[in-house]
């Protein structure tokens, strides 16, 4: 991986450059990490595989093990296949349904995390809490800043979240979005594929600080700190 900006670096470790975590007051702080083709698509077939490349992947892990925590939402759990993992991850879900017998829980190396509401039906949090811990924020939508105040209580201080964008879309509402780090793949797929943020517009446009650019094997890394 070769950095662009703020400085020249032929050979950069990406720890380095993404070590810097972002931070926030009285909850952890939140990274957001997505792919995205040239065009702005962020999935070929429903999914982001065919979008990345060994690159990717790299990055991929190292954010990864920068985390205390991952963040996802339960139709990206289900879209992307997600397995057992070594660090612990939050599936939000306003169901509280998930399969419940795949790998993803039965063969987690860290306890995976449900993060649901109220008034999700009682049977299925039961049958969540047999293979997660589950957290209860907000009534009718998962109340995302008191999700992550959740997490905090729980030690974690450094949190990154892996989409999909309807679960961006609700983090950049609620104010909770830190740092944005984007791969930009070099890719055109076309298509209807939704934006790495949806949902309602913003109130407010957010205004965002550009940290780093880096590059390896025609991949774009680009690293954005809220203001």
């Amino acid at each position: 991986m070769r950095q662009l900006f703020p400085a020249a670096v032929p050979d950069v470790d990406p720890l380095d450059v993404y070590g810097d975590r972002p931070t926030a007051r009285d909850r952890p702080g939140l990274r957001l990490n997505m792919i995205a083709s040239v065009d702005g698509a962020t999935t070929v077939a429903g999914v982001s595989g065919g979008l990345g490349g060994p690159a990717d992947k790299r990055l991929f892990g190292v954010l990864r093990s920068l985390a205390d925590v991952v963040l996802v939402g339960a139709g990206t759990v289900r879209a992307e296949h997600y397995g057992p993992a070594a660090v612990p991850i939050a599936v939000v879900t306003r169901s509280c349904q998930l399969d419940w017998d795949s790998r993803f829980f039965t063969e987690a190396d860290a306890r995976p995390i449900v993060v649901t509401v109220t008034d999700a039906p009682d049977a299925n949090r039961a049958r969540a809490a047999e293979v997660a811990d589950v957290l209860v924020a907000g009534t009718g939508a998962v109340d995302l800043a008191v999700a992550l105040e959740l997490l905090g209580g729980r030690g974690a201080r450094h949190v990154l979240a892996e989409g999909g964008p309807g679960l961006n879309g609700q983090l950049a509402r609620a104010g909770v979005l830190d740092e944005l780090c984007l791969t930009v793949s070099p890719r055109m797929v076309s298509g209807d594929a939704q934006r790495i943020v949806a949902g309602a517009v913003l109130p407010v446009a957010a205004e965002l600080v550009l940290r780093s650019v880096c590059e390896d094997d025609g991949f774009l890394f680009l690293r954005y700190r809220g203001r």
